[in-house]
């Protein structure tokens, strides 16, 4: 079971308005490409989409969200004016195949960030922009999974041969809690003393095993 990082019924809509967003900043703002994955990611507006704030996802436009990002992180007002496109730009699928992957996932832009540089996801446009997006997910996440080391605790579930489903059943600790910890997404250094007894009982291994040096 995969815990997604928000209502479905509102991904459409983030979707258009991150690759308005990036259409933006980018081709219309004239901002370099890999600058303005950096101001995103660091900006609140990242932070927020990625907590499945409506208001965020589908109650601004991609120029609103372009905007935000550019004030709160120069301190200037961008001032130029949306331009009308008739075909999507390289820079609109980028943002609109990002917004998928952080939903499908549930991982920050930051780390998707680390792993994609905007030449790479240029690149990805060029052999993706037909497919499916779930052709994406796949290679973005055979990808993440090779540049993250994997976790004390996402090891030491693999070797008991445990689920992620099944460790939550049997630890009460929520399956959402236990995937951001695997996937770095929530520092399992500051989970409750509770919660890492609960999982470390159900592994067989003491709670300094699951903790990351």
């Amino acid at each position: 079971m995969t815990i997604h990082a928000y209502h479905e019924m509102y991904l459409s809509k983030a979707q258009a308005a991150l690759g308005d967003a990036f259409d933006y900043a980018i081709n219309t703002c004239r901002i370099p490409g890999e600058d303005f994955m950096k101001l995103f990611a660091t900006s609140s507006v990242s932070k927020r989409m990625e907590n499945g704030e409506p208001a965020f996802l589908s109650g601004k436009s991609g120029i609103d969200i372009a905007s935000d990002v550019i004030i709160e992180t120069t301190g200037k007002h961008p001032d130029a004016k949306p331009q009308e496109h008739f075909v999507r730009s390289k820079e609109y699928w980028i943002g609109w195949a990002i917004g998928y992957y952080q939903w499908y996932s549930s991982r920050s832009f930051s780390d998707i960030f680390e792993v994609f540089s905007f030449d790479d996801l240029q690149n990805m446009y060029y052999t993706l922009h037909e497919a499916d997006l779930t052709k994406f997910a796949e290679i973005a996440d055979e990808r993440i999974h090779d540049h993250i080391k994997e976790t004390n605790l996402k090891r030491i579930r693999s070797s008991y041969g445990c689920t992620q489903a099944e460790l939550a059943k049997r630890s009460c600790v929520s399956l959402r809690s236990i995937q951001m910890y695997e996937q770095r997404n929530k520092d399992i250094n500051k989970a409750s003393a509770e919660s890492l007894y609960r999982i470390s009982r159900v592994l067989g291994c003491t709670m300094e095993d699951l903790l990351e040096k």
